[in-house]
């Protein structure tokens, strides 16, 4: 292995409508939830669905392609990298945030 890459793919649904910023800059920001589901059968035969949440950022023209056509609950196939990061909110706690930031995504058809 000569390249070891941060490289995330994940095929779910949207959690609720994108949040779109437009900073100082003009450039957008989209902001959205993925959930993804997992279904495996126990050792007791019993089977069971686990959904994870994935939280998820796009810039510039992705952004405004998730601004367009993307809506909540609708099904999207994104590729992108994992991105962790802190703040301080507002009383002064520190944060910590994982999000996805989108290089691609696929609007699967119907």
């Amino acid at each position: 292995m000569n390249t070891i890459k941060n490289n995330v793919q994940l095929s779910g649904n949207v959690g609720k409508a994108p949040e779109i910023l437009t900073l100082s800059t003009g450039t957008k920001l989209a902001k959205f939830s993925i959930a993804t589901r997992e279904t495996f059968t126990k050792q007791n035969g019993e089977k069971t669905t686990v959904t994870q949440w994935h939280n998820v950022v796009a810039w510039g023209k992705l952004a405004e392609v998730v601004e367009k056509q993307v809506p909540k609950g609708g099904e999207i196939e994104i590729e992108g990298k994992l991105n962790s990061r802190s703040y301080e909110d507002k009383n002064g706690i520190k944060k910590y945030v994982t999000e996805v930031v989108c290089r691609e995504l696929i609007l699967p058809e119907k």
